[in-house]
């Protein structure tokens, strides 16, 4: 071990989109929205709030509790699915926003699975190189990227960025290990295909634009399965069992995702971080927004042993074990 999280941050955009707002833009309503997934609430990009402008404030609030200065950095990741642009990286808009001169910066993209894959990146990075200072961001707009007339998936998304600092120490705490997995056989039951291509070769005819599409059943049936996998594997691997959890924060789905995977888990409902409610599925931002929502509530001592999991387009999905 010793890739150690050293500071937190979050940052949300301004426009809260209630259920009873959604009523007024699909066939839907507050009840509906609420027993199928346990969203109330989701929060809009408006004008100069894009992806990049997210993480950057999120990365910021996370420097400031690690009292690291952005120049300091010498690596800056971002996992994103919903960059303002395909080139340059979100990663690249972000280095210039902070300042962060001596860093280099890339995305990832695995989906909601991203924030997960950037951990294992950083363990790795911070095993090979003690000295380095790096920032992992999970940053979306999904807003810019559903379809409002969609009442099956634009009832699920929002937008958000969390961040995270992290160093190599000389500890037990820090990342313990990775349990990550994909599967592109299964990519048409959650996907989203790019712009059209100026290539008429390379055009697909059923391109409908640059939205989410979903077989929310399908990918229901799938996520549940392959979290608890993932999860009792990892476990089984460390020697642990789910009562040695102190905390769990799952990627924020949907409330039927997350109350199936705790019920098949048996893992105690106060051990387990839930804010979908307040913002919806952020994707890849999705566990970082939680991560510094419960550092900065407290739920979080030194020496917890901390579970996150994921699951996202491609297939993607794994689970993480740290030591706070």
């Amino acid at each position: 071990m010793g890739a150690v999280i050293v500071g937190t941050g979050s940052c949300l955009p301004d426009r809260v989109l209630s259920n009873h707002d959604l009523e007024e833009i699909v066939e839907t309503n507050d009840e509906w929205i609420r027993s199928r997934t346990g969203i109330s609430t989701r929060r809009i990009s408006s004008r100069g709030e894009e992806t990049f402008r997210l993480a950057s404030v999120a990365a910021e609030r996370a420097l400031e509790m690690a009292g690291i200065r952005a120049d300091e950095l010498d690596l800056i990741i971002v996992a994103t699915m919903s960059s303002h642009m395909s080139m340059p990286s979100c990663a690249c808009f972000v280095q210039k926003e902070l300042g962060a001169s001596r860093a280099f910066a890339y995305d990832i993209n695995a989906a909601c699975s991203g924030f997960l894959y950037g951990l294992d990146l950083v363990d790795k990075y911070l095993c090979a190189d003690r000295e380095k200072k790096i920032l992992l961001i999970g940053a979306e707009t999904l807003s810019s990227r559903t379809n409002w007339k969609d009442r099956n998936t634009c009832i699920l998304f929002g937008d958000g960025a969390g961040a995270v600092v992290m160093e190599y120490r000389d500890t037990s705490r820090g990342v313990v290990a990775s349990n990550l997995f994909s599967d592109g056989n299964l990519w048409n039951l959650l996907y989203m295909h790019s712009a059209p291509s100026c290539n008429p070769d390379l055009t697909q005819p059923d391109n409908p634009g640059t939205h989410i599409l979903m077989e929310g059943r399908e990918v229901f049936k799938y996520a549940v399965k392959a979290m608890q996998s993932a999860i009792v594997e990892l476990l089984a691997r460390e020697k642990l069992d789910i009562a040695s959890i102190d905390l769990m924060i799952p990627h924020q789905a949907n409330i039927r995702i997350l109350n199936k995977l705790v019920s098949r888990l048996g893992i105690a409902q106060e051990k387990v971080f839930i804010n979908v409610q307040k913002y919806g599925n952020t994707s890849a931002a999705s566990i970082p927004i939680a991560l510094d929502e419960a550092n900065r509530e407290g739920r979080l001592k030194p020496d917890d042993v901390l579970l996150v999991c994921s699951f996202g387009g491609g297939f993607t999905w794994g689970a993480t074990l740290l030591r706070w």
